[in-house]
């Protein structure tokens, strides 16, 4: 069987560069690159992509762009209560490429005349300021020093002309992402001493909006590989799965609806001056959830969200502390946020989508710091005690960050710091209860590990430590069943004192 090229194709010349992306992974390719390879075909909007890669390791961009960019999405689950598999072939990507091997490819995009807007998803970890960034470097170690530099060379080559300025929508899921970002970017320019021009060309001529993505993709389906191939005919190992579901808020002006018409092609793409209450909604319940739920059920050996919100355990886990805990939490109407709780839990259990819990897994420190700890403070807050399983849930993911499941590793990846911190504290732990209690107290007060702010909860170490000790010793299994056992009863006797 062949693999997926362009030959074959009608000979069409590629699409002019209109969209930098950066970060090459199954999200951006099943969501943002896929809208695009829509709005082309029903709109002819005539936009390429230049996909970056993200890390300096592996090659998946350089792969994509030997495959000419070409690369398939399967939709696949329910849509108005009908089971749906379609295939679309995406055409939208023209370039693939690493800055780290490549650098001056990457700095000639600043160049090309027609590109419009910059795209990111480099995960919650990734709109970062880095002090040691410098414009000579080649590239820059973060995103937002990468961009940086990209947008002071498009200003020099075309002497600040106004109409060349760029649109950025940032999809990492961190709060304000596009002015959290432009921020960045201006600190760099002053820090690195650029002319106050270029300044203000950042300021007044390009746009940074923030924006909410919404839809789940499990990437790569492993097992069924195979008889999708057969059915498209060719090989593609960057055939993608992704729910029927999606939805993109962007905060701006009324004007960008022209310049980014999704709306027209049938894509759902909100343009809204105001994107707080969309975004809260999303991120604290089906991010949130997915945060939570990723240790918990991850060392019960299960694999995929689907397994884990259809077992009997860890279903019951997720969904209370979704309808007791995060909802509580958020002052918005509680009849809306459990409808779309409803929704949520519908999506999990997609049994198309294969959602690896380990993907999910990636920078869950992070994760936890955006999606999570809002929640709990909240929560706290209003309810004056700590949310028990938000609190459990967290107890797994230090577990988790031990590095093994029984004798199985765990391949995580997140910062080299936080993986160094949790190495050095778990090689002290000696099994007892007062271990738990230094190894939890040190890992919650580290700035790294969401700014150490955790570590100022009253109470929370204490009973993080308790249920550390509980998992280690006992297992997840036996650990989330006397959990869930001393929940119910505890509920059982405030309801009847009420």
């Amino acid at each position: 069987m062949n693999i997926l090229s362009r030959q074959g194709k009608q000979g069409r010349t590629p699409y002019p560069v209109k969209v930098v992306q950066f970060g090459d992974g199954n999200f951006m390719r099943a969501f943002a690159d896929w809208q695009i390879h829509i709005m082309n075909t029903e709109l002819d909007w005539n936009a390429g992509v230049a996909v970056l890669q993200n890390r300096a390791g592996g090659r998946s961009a350089e792969q994509l762009h030997e495959q000419n960019g070409l690369f398939t999405v399967c939709v696949e689950g329910y849509r108005d209560g009908q089971t749906v598999r379609e295939y679309t072939l995406v055409e939208s990507v023209v370039q693939g490429m690493n800055p780290y091997k490549n650098y001056e490819a990457y700095a000639e995009l600043a160049v090309q005349p027609e590109l419009r807007f910059v795209l990111s998803n480099t995960t919650e970890a990734g709109i970062v300021y880095a002090e040691e960034d410098r414009l000579e470097d080649q590239p820059q170690s973060t995103f937002p020093g990468k961009l940086t530099a990209l947008l002071y060379r498009r200003y020099q080559v075309f002497n600040g002309d106004p109409a060349k300025g760029l649109i950025i929508i940032p999809c990492e899921l961190i709060e304000r992402n596009g002015e959290t970002l432009r921020d960045i970017v201006l600190r760099h320019a002053a820090k690195w001493e650029l002319e106050e021009p270029f300044s203000r060309w950042l300021r007044e001529h390009n746009l940074f909006c923030s924006s909410l993505v919404d839809r789940i993709v499990s990437g790569y389906p492993q097992e069924r590989a195979a008889e999708m191939e057969a059915e498209l005919g060719y090989q593609d190992p960057f055939l993608t799965v992704a729910e029927p579901y999606h939805l993109w808020v962007i905060e701006g002006p009324d004007w960008l609806r022209a310049e980014f018409p999704a709306h027209q092609a049938g894509l759902n793409v909100i343009i809204t001056d105001d994107l707080s209450s969309y975004r809260i909604r999303k991120v604290r319940i089906l991010n949130g959830a997915h945060t939570a739920l990723t240790p918990v059920a991850y060392l019960n050996d299960l694999n995929t969200v689907e397994e884990a919100v259809n077992h009997e355990l860890s279903g019951a886990f997720v969904e209370a502390l979704i309808r007791e805990e995060i909802i509580p939490a958020l002052d918005i109407r509680a009849q809306e946020l459990h409808q779309y709780a409803d929704s949520v839990l519908e999506r999990f259990r997609n049994p198309y989508l294969r959602h690896q819990l380990l993907s999910i897994a990636l920078n869950s420190w992070s994760k936890f710091d955006a999606r999570l700890k809002p929640s709990l403070l909240s929560f706290v807050q209003q309810q004056e005690r700590l949310p028990d399983r938000m609190v459990f849930s967290l107890a797994s993911l230090i577990v988790m960050y031990k590095g093994s499941r029984g004798s199985e590793r765990i391949n995580l990846s997140d910062d080299p710091a936080i993986l160094e911190l949790f190495q050095q504290e778990w090689e002290q732990y000696d099994g007892t209860r007062e271990a738990a209690d230094r190894l939890v107290s040190r890992i919650l007060a580290d700035a790294r590990v969401c700014g150490g702010e955790l570590g100022t909860v009253a109470g929370l170490s204490e009973r993080v430590a308790d249920h550390v000790h509980e998992i280690a010793e006992l297992g997840m299994s036996q650990a989330l069943a006397h959990f869930l056992d001393t929940s119910d009863r505890l509920i059982a006797a405030q309801e009847g004192e009420d």
